[in-house]
């Protein structure tokens, strides 16, 4: 469907009703300053500069197209014509379809924003997490708590819990031809979690402007892990300093609003105090999600990762935790990580539990595309 009803469109149509107030709002976002002799520098920003214009735009999209690409024009929006100021008002907030991108930008104004409009922000955010954990959390217990039953081996299983693939492999020796069969000696087989069988996870997150959405999906499943009394779950967010936002994990909602996006990168000083945190090196899982752009000591950073590996730690490296895939990141770090045994990709959401569950089964990691790790 081609929308506009100047010249440059070429049909001669002139568009009317519900047609031409769609035109309207894509041209309030989209359009050229000056008609047909306008450039492409002479963006019009359209809305004005007030907040009550704003919302009544946000009102428009979101009765004439559906909520993906109301979405997507609301990123345009604070994009291009740099109204990411006018989400400090609480009519125009109110108005805004919520997504994780809209949560991200809340949280880098976040200490910018005034009392008024801070309780309408957090019911904002609040709604995204909700349904984030709707979406996610269900998935995330059962694929975990399977992982766990199977991490706890026993040697005298009972017949539903044997693991045959690792029975066979243990009494290959035993193999007689004649029968063609194995006769096992030592059945091994997958334990029932119990509540002494724990496992700890240490999520290390890097709250850099360009990790926002990694920060809210990892506060989610944060707060996901820690309702789970098999793990034991620990929550670090990091820049330059490093703050432990583990106590309010039960409201992620509380640990979006610790957090304080931007500022610069100091990975070596975050490991540094999650390594003083591990008790239980073999039963610890560390997830590292960051880009990898150093601003600490990048030869301390590895060898503290090594060290964490060789104690028996499973180390995770993720460049990103969202749905768009992987971002700019430090390659050349990548590859060092990648030489350590712990490559760096980009996970989404939906992939991370099998993540988490082979890292907790000591399994290869389910790297999702090869061109997208070192």
């Amino acid at each position: 469907m081609v929308l506009g009803g100047q010249e440059a469109d070429g049909t001669g149509c002139e568009l009317s009703g519900r047609d031409a107030a769609m035109d309207s709002a894509l041209e309030s976002l989209y359009g050229k300053r000056g008609g047909a002799g306008g450039t492409s520098r002479d963006r019009s920003a359209g809305l004005g500069a007030s907040a009550p214009s704003v919302a009544r735009w946000l009102g428009d999209i979101r009765t004439y197209f559906p909520s993906s690409v109301v979405q997507v024009m609301q990123r345009d929006a604070i994009d291009r014509l740099g109204l990411a100021t006018l989400l400090l008002e609480p009519e125009m907030l109110e108005a805004i379809e919520p997504d994780v991108h809209l949560v991200g930008t809340l949280l880098s104004l976040n200490k910018a924003m005034p009392e008024t409009t801070k309780e309408t922000a957090r019911a904002v955010v609040r709604k995204v997490v909700e349904d984030l954990e709707k979406r996610l959390a269900t998935r995330t217990r059962a694929t975990l708590t399977g992982a766990l039953d199977r991490s706890a081996k026993i040697n005298r299983p009972r017949h539903h819990d044997i693991d045959w693939n690792r029975t066979i492999a243990a009494n290959l020796k035993n193999y007689l031809p004649e029968h063609r069969t194995v006769v096992p000696e030592r059945l091994i087989g997958y334990g029932r979690a119990a509540q002494s069988v724990k496992k700890e996870v240490i999520l290390c997150i890097d709250q850099s402007g360009s990790m926002a959405a990694s920060v809210v999906y990892a506060s989610v499943f944060g707060a996901v892990l820690a309702s789970m009394r098999s793990i034991s779950t620990r929550l670090v967010v990091f820049d330059t300093a490093v703050v432990d936002l583990t106590d309010q994990l039960d409201d992620p909602v509380d640990v979006l609003f610790g957090t304080q996006l931007g500022g610069g990168t100091d990975i070596n000083r975050a490991l540094a105090y999650c390594q003083s945190q591990i008790t239980r090196p073999a039963d610890t899982v560390v997830v590292l999600i960051s880009d990898l752009y150093e601003g600490g000591i990048r030869n301390e950073m590895l060898k503290r990762v090594a060290a964490m590996k060789a104690s028996g730690v499973q180390f995770v490296t993720l460049l990103a935790l969202s749905d768009e895939g992987a971002p700019a990141y430090d390659r050349e770090h990548a590859a060092a990580l990648a030489g350590l045994g712990a490559p760096a990709f980009a996970c989404t959401p939906d992939l991370f539990p099998d993540v988490m569950a082979a890292a907790i089964e000591k399994r290869p990691l389910p790297i999702p595309d090869k061109e997208t790790h070192q």
